[in-house]
């Protein structure tokens, strides 16, 4: 075996079909959260864009706790287009209305779903951060605004740790049940050198391990690790040779999947996968008979899909 294999033990709790998740971070979170929606999971991705560092995704957090309507106040201008520090270039916009509905239709999307989450997924970037210097806060995107205009700097473990202890403290005390998987992207951030971007990733890991340690609800999942060691080929990474190849995510999502699905997601995984095949497949005849049956065919399966499993109804519509 051409492999050093990463053991993860089965997860103590499953993912269920019936759970609400929300995934929220770097490129990683995206990846797996898109895998998620792929097979009819009830989850929202990345309501802000991708997030980097901790402490954005922290405030990202809270401004959904609090249920934040974003206003003219908490966008700006530059170079002729409108955006927010709270969120990626995904939201700009030539105008500020256009920047704010786009950023509160998506912000009421992920608060409903928050409300009632039962899974949150949160994937660690960088332990780099941009403080903007006029406010002092630290910014989730500069938006290509002059460097002078945000000190750069890494955090230290125990702010990472002391931020996320009261916020999951809160995040507990709302739901006693919810259930925290935290990870470290194995995509590197080469702008900070091999050797900086060694010591990020190393400081976000050890954070991760002190949450874990002190909350009973916090749970790591390896694919740095896997990333690193088990998948240690540039054939697992995509041209740029910084992240991961499509084999080497979809390899991921099946060790996520090994390790926090129990025998009957997998079954009713199965099912939509192939479901989702099915809805995918493009004709050369659309109007023959055949394919007409096979239209038919697929409506059928999604009514006993459903009439088995009555919370897919909404997901199969």
């Amino acid at each position: 075996m051409f492999q050093t294999p990463i053991e993860i033990p089965k997860s103590p709790f499953s993912i269920s079909y019936e759970d609400r998740i929300l995934t929220l971070g770097s490129c990683f979170a995206g990846n797996v959260g898109r895998k998620l929606q792929d097979v009819y999971f009830d989850t929202d991705v990345n309501p802000f864009g991708v997030l980097y560092n901790p402490v954005s995704i922290q405030n990202s957090i809270e401004l959904l706790l609090q249920q934040k309507t974003f206003t003219k106040e908490d966008v700006f201008e530059h170079n002729l287009l409108w955006q927010s520090f709270s969120h990626s270039s995904l939201f700009t916009d030539i105008s500020a209305e256009g920047c704010l509905d786009k950023i509160n239709f998506r912000m009421n999307q992920a608060i409903e779903l928050f409300k009632k989450a039962d899974i949150l997924l949160i994937t660690f970037g960088t332990a780099w951060v941009f403080e903007e210097k006029k406010s002092g806060k630290v910014v989730s995107n500069c938006h290509k605004l002059p460097a002078a205009n945000f000190t750069r700097r890494r955090l230290e473990v125990a702010e990472i740790v002391d931020a996320f202890n009261c916020l999951i403290c809160n995040l507990l005390n709302r739901n006693s049940e919810l259930q925290i998987i935290l990870s470290v992207s194995p995509i590197r951030h080469w702008k900070d050198g091999a050797a900086e971007n060694s010591v990020s990733k190393g400081t976000l890991l050890l954070a991760v391990n002190e949450l874990q340690e002190q909350f009973a609800n916090v749970h790591y999942f390896p694919a740095y690790e896997i990333q690193m060691d088990e998948l240690r080929d540039y054939r697992f990474y995509a041209p740029d040779m910084l992240h991961p190849s499509d084999v080497a995510v979809d390899y991921i999502w099946e060790k996520f999947c090994q390790t926090y699905f129990d025998q009957q997601t997998l079954k009713i995984k199965k099912n939509l996968e192939q479901l989702s095949a099915d809805l995918a497949h493009r004709p050369l005849h659309p109007e023959s008979e055949e394919f007409q049956k096979f239209r038919i065919g697929i409506e059928k399966k999604k009514t006993e899909l459903i009439k088995k499993y009555p919370f897919l109804e909404k997901r199969l519509k």
